[in-house]
C-alpha cells in the first residue's frame, strides 16, 4: 500500500530535478554555443539589384547550426537545423570530441530521467534495499553531473574542425574561438 508522503524537501527536489533535466536538454539542442562574427549573406533578390543583405551572425551548437539562406531569406530568415546525419560522419564535419560530448550529455540526461522517476517514487516509498531513495538518487545525479562536466570539457577540443572554421574563421583551433564568441 502506498501512503503519499510529500514534504517540502521532496517536492522541491522533484521540481528542481525536472527543471535541471529540461534545462540540459534545451542547452544541448540550442544552436547558440558558438556565435560567429556578423556577416552579409549576399545580394538580396527582393531589393534593388546589388543591394547587400542585412547582417546576420551564424551560430553553431553541439549538433544544431543556424545560418542565413540568401536564396530564400524572405521565407526563412534564419535556417536552424541539425547538421548531424549520424555518428559515422567525417571528423571534419562532426568532430569525434563532439560525438563523445553528445554521448556524455545523452547518458547524463538518461540518468536524470531515472532520478525524476525515483523522486516521484519517493512520495510513496522511502528506501530501496535499505538505502534511502534520496541517497541513491543523489548519487545518480552526481554521476550525471560528472557526465555533463565531461561533455563540456570535450566540446572545445573539437573547435579545430572545418565546420567551426567556416563559422569562426581560419584562426579557430582547439580551445581557441577565432572570431566567434560563446553564445548566451
Amino acid at each position: 500500500m502506498c501512503y503519499v508522503i510529500v514534504t517540502a524537501r521532496s517536492l522541491l527536489w522533484t521540481l528542481l530535478t525536472i527543471a535541471t533535466t529540461l534545462s540540459i536538454v534545451a542547452a544541448v539542442i540550442t544552436p547558440s554555443w558558438l556565435v560567429g562574427a556578423p556577416r552579409r549573406p549576399g545580394l538580396r533578390r527582393s531589393g534593388p539589384a546589388g543591394t547587400p543583405g542585412e547582417l546576420y551572425s551564424p551560430s553553431l551548437g553541439i549538433y544544431n547550426r543556424c545560418t542565413k539562406l540568401h536564396e530564400i531569406d524572405q521565407l526563412f530568415p534564419d535556417s536552424c537545423a541539425p547538421f548531424i546525419t549520424g555518428f559515422g560522419m567525417p571528423t571534419e564535419e562532426f568532430p569525434n570530441f563532439w560525438k563523445a560530448s553528445l554521448v556524455f550529455f545523452s547518458c547524463g540526461v538518461a540518468l536524470m530521467v531515472v532520478t525524476i522517476f525515483t523522486s516521484l517514487m519517493g512520495c510513496c516509498i522511502r528506501s530501496i534495499v535499505r538505502k534511502s531513495i534520496f541517497t541513491i538518487s543523489g548519487s545518480v545525479q552526481a554521476i550525471a553531473g560528472l557526465m555533463f562536466i565531461l561533455g563540456l570539457f570535450l566540446y572545445p577540443a573539437g573547435w579545430a574542425s572545418r565546420r567551426v572554421r567556416l563559422v569562426c574563421g581560419d584562426t579557430a583551433d582547439v580551445f581557441h574561438l577565432g572570431s566567434c564568441s560563446v553564445g548566451t
